[in-house]
């Protein structure tokens, strides 16, 4: 990546149902990593959105008895709604409604069709209706793919055949440019069958609800064909360039698996058609599970985060999803290991040592944090510990293994825990006071360290902490934390959780 300059993007959410843990992972797991750029000092460009034209979010809205777009107007605060309440830090919320990128997506249909690229034919083929796209033989037969239909109409096609070879290359000499590598070499896979053209319009008499072709008024885009030009609608593509030149191409498309192909596929094809730079990387995660079995509203086992959230905090939740899945793994969601993570990680091991630094300096200092006096080399160890967790981070962290870059803080965090058993502070304090003040300030600097490097995932709480300790603002260098200044008084931070009934999930 770009030293220097981070754009992030996550999918756009179609509005055609109210957004549940998927959207809240994915968005979540952007937000994560736009803020530990910025604390590297990295200037950062997030971007999130909705998705708002295509025949489900027609449907959806004829179901509501709506006209489409006051649907998703309607629908819209609610994932704003949500992102506020998850604590998401976006730099721009893109609708493919607003003129802005109605503009961009005309803009660049025309400049494709202009250079031949676009070409009108009647087809044949099996239609997918829940991924709003013609499906292969191959697809058909595979059983994958629900509510299919054969349509022959009349349509307008992108010369994306034409662009296979230009990115068999160039995936092949990139190989961070699709991670993690099993859905890079699924898409490789995939193109080394011929790749075919793009069907991009829809007539509007059979569906209405989306941007105009330039070049003929009875046609309407195929949703991917906007939906995926969000990327350069947000940073200015075509109207603000130098803003544009700045920050494209994207780092990091974070999407999920189910979504690669037009991602990794349709995307590229399409930027090399208009002239412009590949995203540095497209980054697929896996699926939150329940039992072993997709989320699905169908199956009525969709998680909403908003009931997590009201009932457990915003930065547990946050944190239980940043640390459970693996990136490019599954994850499985169950309440059992939600309450486990929360009592062992964040109840015992992270809230435990501010209450035990708190409240000892409070018994024993007054309440200001000592003045640390020569270390000895269990207070080396511990700094050393502290000082070599900074790389460790970010290196971690540019890699996306995020929930290696959180077990190594807590980590540090166990190991002052220990440091405090085995030390006994609270003896100390009888015989040698300034020694006591040794080893809480080295404790209490660790946990400053430590609640740093989670702020990212935990922006609220880590706040909380750094205001007790007074080193709101500081850096994660060792030695930030004041002598003399008077600790913040404060509850639990993270209350222990009674585990569930054996019979719920």
């Amino acid at each position: 990546m770009t030293p220097g300059r981070f754009y992030i993007t996550t999918p756009i959410y179609y509005v055609n149902d109210k957004p549940h843990i998927g959207h809240a992972y994915t968005t979540i797991l952007a937000d994560c990593l736009a803020r530990y750029h910025r604390s590297a000092g990295d200037e950062t460009f997030f971007l999130t959105g909705l998705d708002e034209h295509g025949q489900k979010v027609q449907q959806a809205a004829q179901k509501r008895g709506l006209a489409p777009l006051d649907h998703c107007d309607d629908l819209a605060p609610r994932f704003l709604g949500l992102w506020k309440k998850l604590g998401i830090e976006f730099d721009d919320f893109i609708r493919t409604t607003q003129e802005r990128h109605v503009a961009v997506v005309q803009k660049v249909l025309q400049q494709v069709y202009d250079a031949g690229d676009i070409y009108v034919s009647e087809y044949t083929g099996w239609y997918s209706v829940a991924e709003e796209r013609f499906i292969t033989e191959t697809e058909l037969s595979s059983g994958q793919f629900r509510d299919v239909k054969e349509l022959k109409e009349r349509n307008w096609f992108f010369r994306m055949g034409k662009y296979q070879q230009p990115l068999l290359e160039h995936i092949e000499k990139n190989p961070d440019f699709i991670r993690p590598v099993h859905r890079r070499n699924e898409v490789l896979g995939f193109l080394r069958q011929p790749l075919g053209d793009l069907c991009i319009s829809r007539p509007k008499a059979r569906m209405s609800w989306g941007i105009e072709l330039p070049f003929d008024q009875e046609y309407v885009t195929y949703v991917w064909f906007d939906a995926l030009l969000n990327y350069i609608t947000a940073p200015g593509f075509g109207a603000e360039e130098t803003r544009f030149k700045k920050w494209w191409p994207a780092s990091i498309h974070l999407i999920g698996k189910d979504i690669l192909t037009t991602h990794a596929v349709y995307w590229p094809t399409m930027l090399f058609a208009i002239g412009l730079p590949l995203p540095q990387m497209i980054f697929a995660h896996g699926w939150w599970l329940i039992g072993d079995t997709k989320m699905s509203k169908s199956l009525g086992n969709v998680i909403n985060p908003l009931d997590l959230i009201d009932e457990y905090g915003v930065d547990a939740v946050r944190y239980y999803l940043m640390r459970e899945m693996i990136l490019g793994q599954d994850a499985n969601f169950t309440m059992e290991s939600f309450i486990k993570r929360y009592n062992s990680d964040l109840a015992n091991d992270f809230g435990n040592l501010l209450n035990r630094i708190s409240g000892l300096i409070g018994k024993n200092f007054e309440g200001c944090v000592p003045s640390p006096g020569e270390p000895t080399a269990d207070e080396k160890d511990i700094q050393n510990a502290a000082n070599m967790l900074n790389n460790k981070i970010h290196g971690l962290i540019r890699e996306l293994r995020l929930d290696e870059a959180i077990e190594q803080v807590l980590q540090l965090v166990r190991k002052v825990n220990k440091y405090l058993e085995h030390k006994a502070p609270w003896k100390v304090a009888k015989t040698d006071l300034a020694y006591a003040g040794t080893i809480l300030y080295t404790a209490g600097e660790a946990l400053r360290v430590s609640t740093i490097h989670l702020s990212a995932v935990m922006p609220q709480k880590t706040k909380t902490v750094l205001e007790v300790l007074s080193a709101v603002g500081s850096s994660p260098a060792w030695g930030g934390l004041a002598p003399g200044v008077k600790l913040k008084s404060h509850e639990a931070l993270f209350p222990r959780l009674d585990p569930p009934p054996p019979s719920k999930c």
